[in-house]
């Protein structure tokens, strides 16, 4: 099992999962984080602190749909190890259902 970034988080990217993760295995996007499944060691802090609750098991059925695009990105995407400030619209777009594919980018965030 691993965990995994759901389609909710584009636009938002409010980073409080980043934190607290012990290995790292946070990769930033242009508007949306991922976990590189591979290296989550599957032991949950990051879940809670998502505000939005972006960040599921891949068993659920809503990880499951996300977990190769999570693995895909991560390889491609920098690494970011702490929290920045969530884009200035952030709380226009946490509300929003089914923004994948419509809002998501597939460039690279800064990474840290």
């Amino acid at each position: 099992m691993t965990f995994v970034v759901l389609d909710s988080c584009i636009r938002c990217k409010y980073g409080d999962c980043v934190e607290v993760c012990p290995v790292d295995c946070f990769y930033e996007g242009e508007n949306m984080l991922v976990i590189h499944p591979d290296e989550c060691i599957d032991c949950g802090v990051c879940e809670p602190e998502c505000p939005i609750e972006a960040i599921v098991a891949d068993t659920d059925p809503e990880g499951e749909k996300f977990l190769e695009l999570n693995r895909e990105y991560a390889e491609k995407w920098p690494n970011i190890t702490r929290k920045k400030d969530a884009p200035p619209d952030a709380d226009d777009f946490k509300d929003k259902k089914d923004k994948f594919p419509a809002l998501f980018s597939s460039k690279p965030g800064e990474g840290d």
